[in-house]
Order: C-alpha cells, then sequence, then structure tokens
C-alpha cells in the first residue's frame, strides 16, 4: 500500500517512525508519502488561505495549491483521494479494511475553516471523519486513518490473531485481558481463565463483551442483538 498525504503540518507525521508503524515502514511493508501544500501555491508568499466569500470567522484554504498538490501526485488519478473532514462519513472498522486493501490512498489534511469547495467537488472521492467533534485540522484524523488500516497490511502485527479478537471484529466490543501476576492489589484473575478449559474460557469472554458493549455502546449492542435475533 501507498499513502499519499497532503498538509501544511508535514511535521506532525514525525510521529509515523515510532513504534509498530514505525518498524512496518522501515521494513517497507507500505509506504507513506507526505507533502507539502504550501510548495504548490502560485502565490509569491506560498499563502494558502484567504478569507471566506459572505463573510464569517476563520480562513478557508484556497482551491489551487491543493488542486495542483492532487494533479502532481496522483495525475491519473489512481489513488482513492480521501479529505479527512468533521461533515464525512465517519470511520468505520469496515471502512477501515477497505482502505487497507486500497493500492494507494491520498489523504487530504485541511486548516483552518476547512477547503474551498470547488477542490472537493473536482478532486476528493470521500470525506472520512473520526467522530462527532471538532479538530484544528486533519493531521490527526489522517495519523488515525493510516494507523487502523496498516494494522491490516500483512506483516505489520506480529500475529493475525490480534485483528480476530479484537474490538469491532464481530460486532462487540473485546472482553477483559489479564497477565501475570495472579494476584494484584487483592484483584483475582478470573478463575474460568486459569482452568485451561477452552469452551468456558470462549463463553466467559462472549458474556464479558455483552456486557461491556451493553454498558458502554448501548447503539453496538443494540445492532449486535437485531443482526442476532434475524439469523
Amino acid at each position: 500500500m501507498e499513502i499519499d498525504v497532503l498538509t501544511i503540518f508535514a511535521e506532525q507525521f514525525e510521529v509515523l517512525k515510532s513504534g509498530i508503524i514505525g518498524k512496518a515502514l522501515e521494513a517497507g511493508l507500505f509506504e507513506v508519502r507526505v507533502h507539502d501544500i504550501r510548495a504548490y501555491s502560485a502565490n509569491k508568499h506560498k499563502k494558502c488561505d484567504d478569507a471566506p466569500f459572505g463573510g464569517g470567522a476563520g480562513m478557508v484554504m484556497t482551491a489551487q495549491p491543493i488542486h495542483d498538490a492532487i494533479a502532481s501526485v496522483d495525475p491519473n488519478h489512481e489513488c482513492l483521494r480521501v479529505y479527512m473532514s468533521p461533515r464525512g462519513s465517519v470511520l468505520r472498522q469496515d471502512t477501515v479494511r477497505e482502505f487497507a486493501e486500497r493500492d494507494r490512498l491520498l489523504l487530504l489534511c485541511g486548516s483552518y475553516e476547512g477547503v474551498d469547495q470547488r477542490v472537493i467537488d473536482l478532486d476528493i472521492d470521500l470525506e472520512i471523519s473520526v467522530g462527532d467533534y471538532i479538530l484544528t485540522g486533519g493531521e490527526l484524523p489522517a495519523l488515525i486513518l493510516i494507523n487502523a488500516a496498516a494494522r491490516y497490511i500483512p506483516g505489520v502485527l506480529g500475529s493475525i490473531e490480534s485483528l480476530d479478537e479484537e474490538s469491532f471484529s464481530d460486532g462487540l466490543l473485546e472482553y477483559p485481558q489479564y497477565t501475570r501476576p495472579q494476584t494484584f492489589l487483592d484483584r483475582t484473575v478470573p478463575e474460568v481463565l486459569l482452568n485451561g478449559n477452552h469452551k468456558e474460557i470462549i463463553k466467559f469472554r462472549h458474556d464479558e463483551q455483552l456486557k461491556i458493549t451493553r454498558k458502554n455502546r448501548p447503539d453496538l449492542y443494540r445492532k449486535y442483538m437485531r443482526k442476532k435475533n434475524a439469523r
């Protein structure tokens, strides 16, 4: 997979050099190329924003440098072009899997009050949000998308089972995890996890998934139960 990122704050992507993602990039399992939108500005001062028509607070990123950056990076429209936007479709695990299956992604990170609508109409395939809140720019959402999608690239994670048994893999949140020591501050690991009975362990973990999902994400719990009852 190849991911091109367009931003005016390229330094924020230095974090990709650390941890599991950094090791995967160093090993060549996938590639991320970060492009500075300012380099494509026709303005002599490399300005990339201006006041919005119709008035209003803040500034809007201008179309020209973004359009030219996209045309340069993806001239034949081989990428799925994604604008990280709070008004986009919310990023879900199934969407993450679809992104991971793509050969190329282009992620546009807006700033200030957003980008000129014309560049979205002309150049963008999809708008994606990471939640119902506002950030100062699209860089953190882009990093979230990259991190989430990269986990599905073969070799990035040490064990493929990590994908099969985590939150959202079956529509429920993940069950509690425990490790040594067996007792910590008078709290003991549930006995069922110590008896070696695989069938009982599976049942215990599923019951815990239902309990946690019902408490923390009742929307997911209702969806899961509707799907289960419809079978």
